[in-house]
């Protein structure tokens, strides 16, 4: 297993710490995993753990410029999914 100290290895919080960092309540992440709308998360075991990463390129993802801009998506799905892989056209 890596040392504490290797900036390879993730970071892994748990589900209370994840939603602390998001200022979101544990309850809410709990719905998200559900409904597949949320951060990337592991199970290890039986716990539910996030990285720092993941939980920051789920911020990412969520950065809006219009309050227009999902809806113009959900119209077009060939946008919505180069988007979501990061390629837009």
């Amino acid at each position: 297993m890596p040392k504490d100290s290797d900036p390879t290895w993730p970071r892994f919080v748990r589900t209370s710490e994840a939603a602390r960092l998001l200022d979101l309540s544990p309850r809410t992440l709990e719905k998200h995993r559900c409904d597949g709308t949320g951060p990337v998360y592991r199970k290890l075991g039986g716990r539910v753990v996030y990285t720092v990463a993941d939980l920051r390129a789920w911020i990412e993802g969520a950065a809006r410029q219009s309050t227009s801009e999902m809806a113009a998506m959900a119209r077009s799905p060939d946008l919505l999914l180069s988007k979501a892989i990061g390629r837009e056209r």
